[in-house]
């Protein structure tokens, strides 16, 4: 039996020391929070200099396999793609297990681990071919791997939770502006009627309804939709009905409202995002209806001629200035009639054929069902729906608001 000489005994303490030293730097660096490549930079070191390691190759697991640490290596491994069955590797393995591998010019390959899932892979090359995998100087280079990858997979996850829980309160935010942009109250008297139904298809959507009194005889209804959905299409619109509320205090000239919202539009989104819009005015002493409907999908209007689609208006807000065109369609001698608006996120629903509810399905409703209560027919409607998508979820946003007078 080979007795280790005083010599021996002395270079593994300091080996020891090395290695006991890396692991503090290496803590220390994590306790003071330094980035992602400063760790890195401290790993390559370590190995290079403290443990003489000849060549190395780190490849770490963020949604795609990359080589974050490399050297002493004849190819270029930082452009490889590996396979993403590498993650199946728990054990240490001798590259010559292997053959005709395009990673043959290293020994080993050293998998790390946590919580059962592999994180990284480090391919070490340039070291004694015969080493046992359970040495000590492969064991600390697994450790240290580990505290490394460990971390960072950490600061990956506390970056993640940071990101959705400002993502969450920026929701909130959104959410709570949009349901300042909804009245607070509808109308229900034997004169007038309004009713309103909201259905998001996320938590903050680019639907807008309201019921603005101008005087005691004139009142606008209106709905608007923009394009696109989420955070910046809640702003947009909070600010089209501030711009609204504004401009209908100065001016009832519906053609002046829409020409001032569509300027207001294009400045706010740059081109980037648009808004369509119908706005009626109704007047319960005149008994005349003014509209303008701005590329929205037309309202019905039912009352003793029959049922009629309003489409006179222009096209939608916020793509051109000055718009092409701009016509205010005008009704007189109405005074018994349900207007019936929404937005398209009710007839572009989708069946499981692929099929959309369609206008059609919405005007066969109606005449057969106009006279109805106006909570009743929003809540037909919405069943209708229902079980017309069958197990399809809604794509858009939809609102639905009917007025009535009698």
């Amino acid at each position: 039996m080979k007795v280790a000489s005083v010599t021996d005994y002395k270079k593994q303490v300091e080996r020891k020391e090395l290695e006991l030293g890396a692991l503090l730097e290496i803590t220390q660096a994590i306790n003071n929070n330094l980035p992602e490549e400063s760790l890195y930079k401290i790993f390559n070191f370590t190995l290079r200099s403290n443990l003489n390691i000849k060549k190395l190759a780190l490849f770490v697991f963020d949604q795609v396999w990359a080589c974050k640490v490399i050297f002493g290596t004849v190819k270029d491994f930082r452009k490889t793609k590996l396979d993403d069955r590498v993650k199946l590797a728990k054990n240490i393995h001798r590259m010559d297990e292997f053959p005709e591998c395009e990673f043959d010019e290293f020994d080993l390959v050293i998998p790390i681990s946590h919580k059962g899932e592999t994180l990284a892979l480090v391919f070490v090359g340039g070291i004694d071919h015969h080493l046992n995998i359970n040495d000590e100087s492969i064991k600390f280079i697994q450790a240290l791997s580990n505290i490394i990858v460990v971390a960072i997979e950490n600061k990956k996850l506390v970056r993640q939770q940071l990101e959705q829980e400002a993502f969450r309160k920026e929701l909130e935010i959104a959410s709570d502006v949009q349901q300042f942009l909804f009245p607070e109250k509808l109308p229900n008297t034997e004169r007038l009627k309004v009713e309103a139904s909201y259905l998001p298809h996320d938590r903050v959507g680019g639907d807008y309804y309201d019921y603005i009194p101008i005087n005691q005889n004139q009142f606008l209804i209106c709905v608007a939709d923009v394009s696109g959905k989420g955070i910046p299409a809640a702003l947009l619109m909070s600010n089209f009905q501030a711009s609204l509320h504004t401009l209908l205090r100065q001016t009832p000239n519906l053609t002046e409202i829409v020409e001032a919202l569509n300027y207001q539009v294009l400045e706010s989104a740059k081109g980037e995002k648009f808004i369509t819009f119908f706005g009626a005015i109704y007047d319960l002493k005149l008994k005349t209806m003014v509209y303008v409907n701005a590329g929205h999908n037309p309202p019905v209007l039912c009352d003793k001629s029959g049922i009629r689609l309003l489409e006179e208006g222009s096209t939608v807000l916020g793509a051109m200035d000055p718009l092409p065109f701009i016509n205010e369609g005008f009704i007189t001698d109405i005074e018994d009639f349900t207007l019936f608006l929404y937005t398209d996120g009710l007839t572009e629903t989708v069946n499981e054929q692929n099929e959309e509810f369609g206008m059609e399905s919405l005007l066969d409703y109606l005449k057969a069902n106009s006279q109805k209560d106006l909570k009743t027919i929003h809540q037909d409607i919405i069943v209708r729906l229902d079980g017309f998508k069958g197990a399809n979820s809604y794509h858009d946003d939809i609102t639905i608001l009917s007025c009535r007078v009698q």
